[in-house]
């Protein structure tokens, strides 16, 4: 979807803030809402790609208020509410309704570390290249309505297949339980010039991950 999540190549919001030796959780709050979030996950109500969907729905002039665990916790509360673990009337008032069973935590101590290892969306299934390394491409002027991975900034540009990932989960149907859709990935190499205008460096280039169903022949 386009929203103000897509936000690259936008002017106007200032340089990026570095900041040395930044720690990975600047409030302990923060590292609750990381943990509840990979926990509340392992509900299997929801994937990764409708996680990110959740937060790409929270309103714009709020998105752009929030930092950035806040737009995790107030994605994880959509996802909550949507798939009936929890009532916006239990949110409110903290408190479990008293009509509602007692539920046996998904995640047990004993699972955390076998739940919370590296997992993988690459796909053992056949799904023939479309596209070669070397080969020019373009990419199509696609503005779904639901979850895509395709940067606003890069659709109708030409590009050249820099390699071929091999077949990954489709994140654009997976968000909307549609299905995984396997399909190859490709690492693909966009000219600054191409992207920004005369402008940009001529030395620069952007390399972006796209699936198969993002590009065309050029």
């Amino acid at each position: 979807m386009n929203g103000v999540h897509d936000m690259g190549g936008m002017h106007g919001f200032g340089p990026v803030e570095y900041q040395r030796d930044e720690p990975v959780f600047h409030e302990p709050w923060e590292g609750r809402v990381y943990a509840l979030t990979r926990a509340m996950g392992a509900w299997g109500k929801w994937n990764i790609d409708a996680s990110r969907h959740s937060r790409e729905l929270i309103p714009p002039a709020e998105y752009l208020r929030m930092s950035y665990y806040e737009k995790w916790r107030a994605g994880l509360i959509r996802l909550l509410i949507e798939h009936g673990l929890v009532t916006q009337t239990e949110l409110d008032s903290g408190k479990p309704a008293s009509s509602s069973p007692k539920a046996t935590p998904a995640l047990s101590l004993e699972r955390v570390a076998a739940f919370t290892a590296r997992r993988t969306f690459s796909r053992d299934v056949p799904a023939p290249a479309r596209f070669a390394t070397g080969q020019r491409v373009r990419v199509r002027n696609l503005h779904p309505t639901g979850h895509t991975r395709l940067p606003r900034y890069a659709r109708g540009k030409l590009g050249t297949v820099d390699r071929d990932h091999g077949v990954f989960v489709f994140p654009d149907t997976n968000a909307h339980f549609q299905g995984e859709n396997p399909q190859r990935l490709y690492s693909v190499r966009f000219a600054a010039r191409e992207l920004w205008g005369e402008e940009a460096s001529p030395r620069d280039a952007v390399y972006i991950d796209m699936w198969d169903d993002y590009l065309e022949p050029a």
